[in-house]
């Protein structure tokens, strides 16, 4: 067993045991930064798929996250109220119900991100960067200025959506969903990795024009990585939702695009767990500085320059060494 696999396995215990070790101490709110920290990596295992595998350095994945965490908040509150959403070609009334909710949220996400993905990526580089920040932030516009959902004062959740046969409401209960979910996510991020898919997306990384010469067309190839990396922010953004009971237009704003990209440099690019390192660390950051004083990001760009300068491959490459190929 390689060092990079214990690690893998430590991170998941430990993430596991943090909230059960909270509810035995009597303290709720521990569970609530597990739960953050699970979700964030979830969000994180998405865009890893398309920057650590397929070098697409996304700085509009927050648009994703926004709209699953949108699709959570219009579902549950026409649910709530029992008004249709839609009366034609049937009546729709929304839905309090997570699956169902789930299954919306990465299917909007998929073809809002087809488009962009199409237009986007038929640049690279800066150019690349600067276009997919600009589709972001006219949805995070376009969010602002729909005030049938709360416009720039959000959209409340009133109760937690629900899952069946599981009690939402207790928070040990919502986590070892997010905890379930961010499981099946990096199970799918390791069977694209390990795939032809994932080997073409990664070779076409290092080299499109060969990728093309051996009959491979990059463009698709990273389309549809691209959506699938949509679909699975767009699920985070939806449990985030739940887990706030509030969405509002900051999850959509490049502060969000950014976040997102910390958390993959301080776990590790491209590696299997380093968006869930990157995550649990960020929120510790949050928690213990921001405690001590506002400007708490201004030590957390410290550690991040620092990994850059010193550490590449971030936590995990620190630790267990450069990542195994082949």
């Amino acid at each position: 067993m390689s060092r990079e696999t214990l690690i893998n396995i430590l991170l998941a215990a430990v993430l596991l045991a943090l909230p059960f070790i909270a509810t035995a101490m009597e303290e709720p709110f521990y569970i609530t930064l597990a739960t953050r920290m699970a979700i964030l990596a979830l969000a994180a295992v998405g865009l890893n798929i398309a920057l650590g595998l397929g070098g697409l350095i996304s700085f509009g994945h927050a648009a994703f996250f926004g709209i699953g965490g949108y699709v959570a908040g219009i579902f549950a509150s026409h649910a709530f109220n029992m008004e249709p959403m839609f009366s034609s070609p049937f009546e729709f009334s929304g839905s309090d119900q997570m699956p169902v909710i789930w299954l919306a949220a990465m299917l909007v996400s998929v073809l809002v991100a087809s488009p962009i993905g199409a237009i986007s990526l038929r640049t690279s580089g800066v150019y690349f960067i600067m276009i997919t920040l600009a589709f972001a932030q006219m949805i995070y516009y376009f969010a602002i200025s729909w005030p049938a959902y709360g416009g720039e004062d959000g959209l409340s959740i009133i109760t937690r959506n629900g899952f069946p046969g599981v009690n939402t409401a207790n928070p040990l209960s919502f986590f070892l969903i997010c905890y379930g979910v961010l499981a099946v996510a990096l199970l799918m991020f390791w069977l694209i990795q390990n795939s032809r898919f994932g080997a073409a997306l990664q070779a076409g990384r290092q080299n499109e024009q060969r990728l093309a010469a051996v009959g491979i067309v990059p463009f698709r190839v990273r389309l549809v990585a691209f959506a699938i990396s949509a679909a699975i922010t767009g699920l985070a953004g939806a449990l985030f939702a739940d887990l706030n009971r509030f969405v509002s237009p900051s999850m959509l704003s490049w502060q969000m695009s950014g976040e997102l990209i910390v958390l993959i440099i301080l776990g590790g690019t491209a590696r299997l767990f380093g968006p869930v390192a990157g995550a649990m660390l960020f929120v510790l950051f949050e928690f213990a500085l921001g405690g001590v004083t506002e400007r708490w990001q201004f030590f957390l760009g410290l550690i991040l320059l620092g990994v850059v300068l010193f550490a590449r491959g971030g936590l995990i490459g620190l630790v267990a060494g450069k990542a195994r190929h082949g």
